[in-house]
């Protein structure tokens, strides 16, 4: 997979150029609640990422997709396919938008249809789920937009602060 083109977006696969941009994402710790991340990553470690990330859906269990609004522009956010399970045709989804400007733009509710097309009309897939702390009103908004469902809570799943919060999982079904 090259790339998906929207309308206004694009997803495509990493290039080793998003090194600095995968840097300031997986070392922001104000989006650290959602990516799941608890430790900050070096450069070197991102880089090795990078140099594997030709590994297909299939070997690597997961995929990992730039965000982009137009060629000549980098990347404003990633979007994943993971715990790709080829064998009961299912994956996890998430999706981050680094930069709060560039949030409710249509930006993840585009990047998120692309995706959801992907996994079902080019993977096979028979279902997407997604992790979404019940607190997140805008990815709950975001997902929900697309017919995935609130199939459980899971209790004081999140550790935040010192603090701990509930996430629920949302499913979507491919009905086809």
């Amino acid at each position: 997979m090259k790339t998906l083109k929207g309308d206004t977006i694009y997803i495509r696969a990493l290039e080793p150029n998003d090194l600095e941009f995968i840097y300031a994402i997986e070392n922001d710790m104000s989006i650290w609640e959602v990516s799941n991340t608890q430790t900050p990553y070096s450069r070197f470690l991102i880089k090795q990422y990078l140099e594997n990330a030709h590994q297909d859906i299939y070997e690597a269990k997961q995929l990992r997709l730039a965000i982009c609004q137009d060629q000549d522009y980098p990347a404003v956010g990633l979007i994943d396919l993971f715990d790709f399970d080829p064998k009961n045709n299912r994956a996890g989804i998430g999706i981050v938008i680094h930069k709060e400007a560039n949030r409710n733009q249509n930006i993840g509710t585009e990047a998120l249809e692309l995706l959801i097309a992907y996994g079902f009309n080019q993977l096979n897939l028979h279902q997407l789920y997604a992790n979404i702390g019940t607190h997140n009103k805008a990815s709950i908004a975001l997902f929900t937009k697309f017919g995935f469902e609130n199939i459980g809570i899971k209790k004081d799943w999140i550790l935040v602060n010192g603090t701990y919060h509930d996430e629920a999982i949302f499913q979507l079904i491919n009905k086809k």
